[in-house]
């Protein structure tokens, strides 16, 4: 169990008399960042918690507020910007803060712009923050598995390195996400991805007859190395498992409910 997911099982319950508590990666110690769970939000029902989904609307006072609670507890002052994602491996460059609603559609944001915090969004997709902080370029990318196999880590490295970055430099960390023990897929999905590559059978493990199990996070890990990226921490956290601390879009599909809260990993540079 990494450090991350031990501090992860000692947490209380979410609420929000406490202030969100970001988990950290030791990789990107150098600038602000953090992955965000349930704790710490106002957001209630199914949603209950840190909810920041925007859903295609302006913001709710309620999802304001956690947003708001995000960008105090991450980077002071900063202007929060998020994509509207849609599983796709487009990568923007962000040079100065938007509207939501004008928000572009795209799934990895980079910036070498101080006082900007790049969010990703996510209820079981995993969450990459990347930076290379000797030349003050950081990136976020939304690697569900559409945009993990069409490259959007791949997209988020070359953006970055427009920007001044070297790949040699830049460290990545894999935040919560859907883990193998809780992500079945069927034959189909598999087949996608061993025609893409044969060796991506590693990440398959059996499962009950015509399904498999997924590993989304040591795909999106073994994505980052074959691009050159030597430093890499996997947080081993499970969004589907834990309720108590993560959303999950499959976890609330199963049940049948209504809707879904969505979390945020957030990095920036300090102004």
């Amino acid at each position: 169990m990494t450090d991350a997911a031990t501090r992860a099982s000692q947490d209380p319950s979410p609420g929000q008399d406490a202030p969100p508590r970001p988990i950290r990666s030791r990789l990107l110690a150098q600038v602000p960042h953090g992955f965000l769970g349930r704790e710490g939000g106002v957001s209630r029902g199914v949603c209950a918690g840190l909810d920041v989904g925007l859903r295609g609307a302006p913001a709710t006072p309620e999802v304001a507020e956690n947003r708001a609670r995000v960008v105090a507890a991450i980077l002071p002052g900063a202007a929060l910007l998020t994509a509207w994602q849609v599983h796709s491996a487009d990568a923007v460059a962000v040079a100065a803060p938007w509207d939501d609603a004008a928000r572009p559609r795209a799934d990895a944001l980079v910036t070498d712009r101080p006082g900007l915090l790049l969010g990703i969004l996510t209820a079981d997709c995993a969450p990459v923050l990347l930076a290379d902080a000797d030349a003050s370029v950081v990136g976020a990318a939304h690697a569900g598995w559409k945009g993990a196999l069409a490259g959007v880590t791949d997209a988020c490295l070359l953006a970055m390195e427009r920007l001044g970055a070297d790949r040699a430099r830049i460290a990545a960390a894999i935040g919560p996400c859907i883990a193998r023990a809780s992500y079945e897929v069927d034959d189909a999905f598999a087949r996608r991805f061993e025609q893409a590559d044969p060796a991506n059978e590693r990440f398959l493990a059996p499962a009950r007859p015509g399904h498999h199990r997924f590993d989304l996070e040591a795909y999106v890990a073994a994505r980052l190395a074959a691009a050159g990226i030597t430093r890499v921490e996997a947080l081993g956290l499970d969004t589907y498992a834990d309720e108590r601390r993560f959303f999950s879009y499959r976890r609330a599909t199963h049940r049948g409910e209504p809707d879904y809260g969505r979390q945020v990993a957030v990095i920036g540079l300090p102004g």
